[in-house]
């Protein structure tokens, strides 16, 4: 059995088509989508409506949650982007997510099987980077989870860890948004991966053990630099070009 796991597309319907592509070339069938899908300077109605008709298994990110659990005026700027854009059926759909799911044993949650907007596998340390967490501290946010595996997003860092006597957990990485600033702390906060490419994993159960692949898909982002500039998101545009911020 093999599943694709996709995270953090953030509207960037370029690079979901580029990864669905990937995928289908694959001979995957079974894929399953761990939320923030649709905040960001790009397509957002577009990648609703695509994923919409695929139907595939999603739970909730928090930029997600964050298009309807406050008012329009108290929206970051992720969401004030494109909350104009969606229509009811596209906020209907966001709001039927869950914060977790099983499918086929494989645990999926966004960002900790608690919270969609905890970081899990690393946290953002004294330096303004990602800084990657000790056993213990990764070990206490599994939520004692029994399932052999368990999927996860939110930080679009891409790693794969192996808890002793416990889950395999993996980070798919971000299939829209490969590097991000946040300048709503100071000094501004900076995660990069270093490469332009869509990211998402591949999962599949081997001899008796789970095993995961970190894949990263070239695509051509000019369509989706052009509502960047639109939208005066420079920094997204550099991320989605280059894959670095500092």
């Amino acid at each position: 059995m093999r599943i694709a796991a996709l995270s953090d597309i953030h509207g960037n319907i370029t690079a979901l088509r580029a990864v669905l592509a990937d995928i289908e070339r694959r001979g995957i069938t079974k894929i399953v989508n761990l939320g923030d899908t649709v905040s960001g300077p790009f397509d957002a109605a577009g990648t609703a409506d695509l994923l919409m008709q695929l139907d595939i298994p999603t739970v909730r990110g928090n930029h997600d949650r964050q298009l309807f659990d406050r008012p329009a005026s108290e929206m970051g700027r992720w969401e004030a982007w494109v909350i104009d854009d969606l229509a009811d059926r596209h906020i209907g759909w966001l709001k039927s997510f869950p914060l977790t799911l099983e499918v086929d044993g494989v645990f999926l949650c966004h960002a900790t099987p608690a919270k969609d907007d905890e970081n899990w596998l690393d946290y953002r340390g004294p330096d303004d980077r990602l800084i990657t967490r000790d056993l213990p501290d990764v070990a206490a946010r599994s939520g004692g989870i029994k399932a052999p595996i368990i999927l996860c997003g939110h930080t679009h860092a891409p790693r794969v860890v192996r808890l002793p006597n416990g889950p395999m957990v993996v980070n798919t990485g971000s299939v829209g948004c490969p590097a991000y600033l946040d300048i709503r702390c100071e000094p501004h906060f900076v995660q990069q991966t270093g490469a332009p490419d869509a990211r998402y994993a591949v999962v599949e159960f081997v001899a008796g053990r789970w095993q995961a692949d970190l894949i990263a898909v070239p695509y051509d982002p000019t369509d989706m630099v052009k509502l960047a500039r639109e939208k005066g998101a420079d920094s997204w545009e550099r991320a989605i070009t280059t894959g670095w911020m500092a």
